[in-house]
């Protein structure tokens, strides 16, 4: 009786083995580190590694170690001072081809890191970093469908040869036309366009009004956060942070985390910049339908500019910096489309002049009747004018900009524009040491929580607390393997599930071994008393454990931040505990105790 087939406990140990090699990583630390990735996201060879190395070297810095890492060159050093050297040098060398960021890298042995191991990461409340909460601004993610929308039938319109006025209020469409024959066939045409618009007609029976259903209302709220989600993750690539956090929080917020950053300012900027460009002919005649003047920045002057947009900030796929006779310029590439129409521009327009429109959207704060209030205020500035001298496509040159403001709209223009402006409405920056605090009273709390659970099972339950305490660390080692394995960010509330993790670990060996004393006192033979702790014990521990499991399930599907942290490893902590509890200590005692005759038993 209590005897596991071979097969099995060749398994359990094997388990056990597997988690203790996935933890492994987690002993090393970490040692200060410089990240190199490439600008375009071209995977790096063992070429230009070493010739990174020797850009550093020369500088008078070795690495402790440098090798490929997911295409990027990673480089470990010894000192503070040797990542400062090691990262400034690189910047200098290659500050237009590549990103270059300091971060934290695990000092693992080679054969770890060539056998694909990690630890886990820590999140931003342990190592120190930026937080920032964003606002999506959804009300303007709907104007600016609608802008399209307006430009839409106004075209359309305009082909059809039906005299119209296209007005934009309240998100709402008022399209004014001169009879009856006119709205229907306008309706026929907006109906046509997208039939899931709402059209309706105005009071005079010769205007229709337009807006959007809550449907449609609800799938471009979406596609913003979407969009906006996306085009944030590449700004903060760009950057070269290393292992940023960009998701969404809630139905119109997005939180940004970025681990090991210390200055804000630069990063909240970058973040929250809504700068894009439009190209626009000039009219020259100052009379077309929907053109209008656009003040001019510095030197230009005020421009009237015509109401087609040749192409605009969302379809440009690439932009670079660099300099014409001493002035910054942005280098643009257009995407096809936008190309093709660039292209047929200047073969109609030679010798007319074009302007660059730079765009950007702010927030402000203004007092009004003693109460502070956020306004949008939007900026529509020439900053370039030029005639159009020969034909060209989908690359050109722009100029105007300080060598900041080339750099930056460089940056943003190549990560994507924003389909709606966002606002930052929380931040908070986490120093190193702060971050270490955390760490060290964490680790402290496990251990405290550890050691007094091992003491309390050693003693009331003698052999078989000593067998539960064995159980209670390899749960530790699977929890750190399944986070290390599943790339799950240990935070501040996580290492709090951990701690609570570790008392609920032993509850199901303290059912069980008050079930087999119960037994033993009903003078149930020893090896009897073992089966029977074990099979009555088992449906009370599983009913306990799944209600909990259901509770870390809801409060991962919708926590958000420290909440999430806290449930995820609660979740791991409970599947862990139920194998290690029930199936380790079982087969540990099986071995120690079952087939043989005994009198007694050390419980």
């Amino acid at each position: 009786m209590n005897k596991y087939p071979s097969w099995l406990n060749a398994l359990v140990l094997a388990i056990l083995l597997a988690g203790c090699l996935l933890a492994l990583p987690n002993i090393y630390g970490s040692v200060e580190a410089v990240q190199i990735a490439d600008n375009d996201g071209v995977a790096y060879d063992e070429a230009r590694l070493d010739e990174y190395v020797r850009v550093v070297e020369n500088a008078g810095v070795t690495p402790e170690a440098a090798f490929l890492q997911d295409g990027r060159v990673v480089m470990r050093f010894n000192s503070t001072e040797d990542q400062e050297i090691a990262g400034e040098r690189l910047k200098a060398a290659y500050e237009r081809d590549a990103n270059v960021a300091a971060t934290l890298a695990p000092r693992l042995p080679d054969w770890v890191r060539k056998l694909g191991l990690n630890p886990m990461s820590l999140g931003l409340d342990l190592r120190g970093g930026v937080y920032v909460l964003l606002e999506v601004d959804m009300a303007t993610a709907i104007d600016s469908r609608m802008k399209g929308y307006q430009q839409d039938f106004d075209d359309r319109l305009r082909d059809a040869r039906i005299r119209h006025r296209v007005d934009l209020a309240d998100q709402r469409l008022s399209i004014r036309l001169t009879s009856a024959e006119d709205a229907q066939a306008a309706r026929a045409i907006i109906e046509r366009t997208d039939p899931n618009l709402l059209v309706g007609n105005g009071a005079d029976g010769n205007s229709l009004t337009v807006r959007m259903s809550e449907a449609q209302i609800k799938e471009r709220q979406d596609f913003a956060i979407e969009q906006n989600l996306t085009t944030l993750r590449n700004r903060v690539n760009q950057l070269g942070v290393a292992e940023p956090l960009v998701q969404r929080q809630g139905v119109d917020r997005i939180v940004v985390q970025l681990p090991g950053v210390q200055d804000p300012n630069q990063l909240k900027r970058i973040l929250t910049a809504t700068a894009t460009l439009e190209f626009r002919l000039v009219d020259m005649s100052g009379d077309e339908p929907g053109s209008r003047r656009y003040p001019g920045r510095g030197d230009e002057s005020s421009q009237v500019l015509k109401r087609q947009v040749i192409a605009s900030g969302d379809q440009i796929i690439d932009a670079r910096t660099g300099s014409d006779q001493g002035q910054p310029i942005v280098s643009i590439t257009l995407d096809s489309a936008a190309g093709e129409r660039m292209l047929q521009t200047t073969m109609d327009n030679l010798n007319k002049p074009m302007s660059t429109v730079f765009i950007e959207s702010r927030r402000e704060t203004v007092m009004r009747n003693g109460v502070e209030e956020q306004r949008t205020v939007k900026t529509e500035e020439v900053i370039n004018t030029a005639t159009i001298r020969g034909v060209f496509k989908n690359r050109f040159q722009i100029s105007g900009l300080t060598p900041a403001e080339a750099y930056d709209l460089a940056l943003l223009l190549r990560a994507g524009a924003l389909a709606a402006p966002v606002y930052t409405i929380d931040e908070r920056t986490i120093g190193p040491s702060l971050g270490q605090d955390n760490i060290d009273r964490g680790f402290n709390a496990i251990k405290i929580g550890f050691l007094a659970v091992i003491v309390f099972m050693a003693i009331y339950y003698r052999a078989f607390g000593l067998i539960a305490n064995v159980a209670l660390l390899s749960n530790l080692v699977f929890i750190v393997a399944m986070l290390s394995v599943l790339g799950a960010s240990l935070t501040l509330p996580g290492i709090a599930g951990i701690v609570l993790t570790v008392g609920m670990a032993v509850d199901a060996n303290v059912l069980i071994f008050e079930r087999i004393r119960e037994e033993l006192a009903g003078g149930a033979p020893p090896q009897s008393a073992i089966n029977a702790g074990y099979e009555k014990a088992l449906s009370s521990i599983t009913d306990a454990n799944i209600t909990t499991l259901i509770a870390a399930v809801v409060l991962f599907a919708i926590g958000t931040g420290p909440v999430k942290g806290f449930a995820i490893t609660l979740l791991l902590g409970i599947i862990t505990s139920m194998f290690t509890a029930i199936v380790g200590t079982r087969a540990i005692v099986n071995l120690i105790f079952g087939g043989r005759k005994l009198q007694s038993l050390p419980v």
